[in-house]
C-alpha cells in the first residue's frame, strides 16, 4: 500500500480501516475521532488512494481541481492540500461549493469550463504542484493537456477517465488506450489502474508533466 499524503489517515470504522481527512463534513459522510470518512465510492481520487495507487502527494500541494461538482472530493483535497482552485461548469454545484469554502479558506471555487482554461487563467496561479481531474465530458485527455500550462515543471496530473463519456459503445480498454496516447503529448504516465472496484469503466491515471 502506497504512503498516504500528510493529513490523510486511516481510521477503523465498523471493523474496516477507512480513509479520513480533518475538516467540516460536506456530503453527509460519517466522522470518527473528529475526522471525516472519505467515501471512495463517491470519489475517484479516494478510490485511487484506496486501491494503493501512488499519487506522489505528500500534503500541502497547490492544486487545480477540474470538475469539482458540489465539493465531495475537492473538500477532502482542500483538507490536506494548500491553495486549491476548484473549477466547475454548472452554476448550481458552484453555489454548493460556496458553503464548503466557509470552513476552508484555502479553497477557491471558479464557475468556468475546464475545456477553456483561458477563462480562469487570470485567476489561477501558474507553477502549481498538481491537477486533479474528474470531468464527465468527451475529450478528457485534451482537457488535461490544455491545463498542463498551469503546472510547474514535473507537476502531477491525477485523473479519473470515464470511458462512457468518451464513447458509449466502444470497449473501455480501447478508449483508455486512446486517452493514454493523447496524454503522452504533455505528460509522462507513471501509473494507471482500473477503478472498477468503486467506479465502473473508469481508469485512474498518475502522470507527470514533461
Amino acid at each position: 500500500m502506497s504512503e498516504l499524503p500528510a493529513g490523510v489517515e486511516r481510521r477503523p470504522v465498523a471493523g474496516e480501516d477507512r480513509l479520513t481527512t480533518e475538516g467540516e463534513p460536506v456530503y453527509g459522510e460519517p466522522t470518527v475521532d473528529g475526522r471525516r470518512v472519505w467515501d471512495a465510492g463517491r470519489s475517484k481520487l479516494g478510490a485511487m488512494l484506496e486501491l494503493g495507487m501512488d499519487t506522489r502527494l505528500s500534503g500541502g500541494e497547490s492544486v487545480l481541481y477540474l470538475g469539482a461538482a458540489s465539493g465531495t472530493t475537492v473538500s477532502h483535497v482542500a483538507d490536506f492540500a494548500g491553495p486549491t482552485y476548484a473549477v466547475e461548469f454548472a452554476p448550481r454545484p458552484v453555489r454548493d461549493l460556496v458553503d464548503v469554502v466557509e470552513s476552508r479558506p484555502n479553497l477557491f471555487p471558479l464557475l468556468a469550463d475546464a475545456r477553456k482554461p483561458k477563462e480562469y487563467a487570470g485567476v489561477v496561479e501558474s507553477g502549481l504542484d498538481c491537477i486533479v481531474q474528474d470531468v464527465a465530458t468527451r475529450g478528457q485527455a485534451e482537457v488535461a493537456n490544455r491545463n498542463a500550462a498551469f503546472l510547474a515543471d514535473d507537476g502531477l496530473l491525477l485523473a479519473a477517465i470515464k470511458a462512457r463519456s468518451e464513447d458509449v459503445v466502444a470497449e473501455p480498454d480501447e478508449v483508455f488506450e486512446d486517452v493514454r496516447g493523447t496524454l503522452r503529448e504533455e505528460y509522462e504516465l507513471l501509473e494507471t489502474a482500473r477503478l472498477d472496484r468503486y467506479h465502473d469503466d473508469h481508469l485512474g491515471i498518475v502522470a507527470r508533466k514533461r
